[in-house]
């Protein structure tokens, strides 16, 4: 796809979502850059919607702020908006749609975490034999993924979208640098579809845990250990979530959205079986319909519950499953499924929009 190809949308329609990146561009959120993706996605819908019906569109200092402070978690990193606007666009919704909740028990929940570890040791075993191409400074991590999002109204039910592809260019200059990526979406409930979105953010960042170079991840301990207490010591925690959920979460954002070398990656499943409370679900399936063996953990403060899915055969990570998992205040009694990825290719291009042999296929 050719940049000169693109969709034009109309003025009106234009309008609002300049008016909406401005904001997106403008606004602090101490959340990390990686967490941005699903809170403007939600935002651009309840533009659209508003945009509609005009009497009706709200302002982030009328919106509710939400009860729990953990925000649901995405893969990517995009501009940020406030923690207020993008906490009430997801923390409203109310669904149906039950997840795989874990079991419980005292028995059962040892074996679940008996299980996560012994797969997490296949994984990490296996991590460690597959071949990565190291990544220049000047160049981008390509990585495509299908997507479905949460599409339902700003206090309705949670009601997942269409499929789409996703595709995500990240720099990998090591700053400082504000710009560290570009974006684009096609197809049915698309964000902005068809056009190239700068991945932004709001203070310039250097390589580092916002900003995962392959230098940088290259350069971090392989003792699980060490790299567990690193990563502790430089991720920030949310209001309401544990420095282990806040761990987890990090860890997810890095194995789903980066090339990574062996090492690191191996080091990084290891660390994970040293998480309390990580547990293991015997089968999920991505939103390219793949089953494989799911990863998770339930923190009793966070609003949300990602699992991160493996081919059952290779081990190799597919993509993830994201719920909030209750909120009875909103009506949300059990899990709901509110996004859901599959990551169909990864590679390392030269320039951005730049597509590998393969891709889209």
């Amino acid at each position: 796809m050719n940049a000169d190809h693109l969709p034009r949308t109309g003025s009106a329609a234009g309008s609002a979502r300049s008016a909406a990146e401005e904001l997106l561009a403008s606004a602090e959120w101490d959340l990390p850059p990686s967490r941005h993706l699903r809170h403007k996605e939600a935002l651009m819908q309840q533009i659209d919607r508003t945009h509609a019906s005009p009497a009706h569109t709200p302002s982030a200092r009328t919106l509710p702020a939400p009860r729990r402070r953990r925000l649901p978690r995405p893969a990517l990193v995009v501009p940020a908006v406030s923690m207020a606007l993008a906490g009430a666009l997801f923390l409203t919704f109310s669904g149906s749609d039950r997840g795989s909740t874990p079991a419980t028990g005292a028995g059962t929940a040892s074996a679940e975490v008996d299980s996560a570890s012994v797969t997490l040791d296949r994984i990490a075993a296996a991590a460690m034999k597959t071949d990565a191409t190291p990544v220049k400074d000047g160049q981008f991590v390509y990585v495509e993924r299908l997507i479905r999002g949460n599409t339902g109204s700003f206090d309705g039910p949670v009601r997942l979208g269409a499929l789409h592809e996703q595709e995500v260019w990240t720099a990998q200059d090591p700053g400082p640098v504000t710009r560290t990526g570009w974006m684009r979406e096609t197809g049915e409930d698309a964000v902005m579809p068809g056009q190239m979105v700068p991945v932004e953010s709001a203070e310039p960042v250097r390589a580092g845990v916002d900003h995962p170079t392959y230098a940088w991840l290259a350069s971090l301990p392989t003792d699980p250990d060490a790299l567990l207490e690193l990563l502790s010591s430089r991720i920030g925690v949310a209001d309401g979530d544990s420095r282990d959920q806040a761990v987890f979460g990090r860890i997810g954002d890095l194995l789903s959205s980066t090339v990574m070398p062996p090492a690191t990656a191996s080091a990084l499943y290891r660390a994970v079986e040293r998480i309390p409370g990580v547990t293991q679900v015997p089968d999920a399936v991505d939103a390219a319909g793949r089953h494989g063996i799911g990863i998770t953990r339930e923190d009793a403060g966070s609003a949300s519950r990602d699992v991160w899915i493996f081919d059952k055969d290779t081990l190799a990570y597919l993509g993830s499953r994201s719920y909030i998992t209750g909120d009875e205040s909103r009506g949300i009694t059990t899990d709901t499924l509110y996004g859901i990825d599959a990551v169909m290719t990864r590679a390392v291009v030269d320039h951005h929009g730049e597509e590998p042999a393969g891709a889209g296929s």
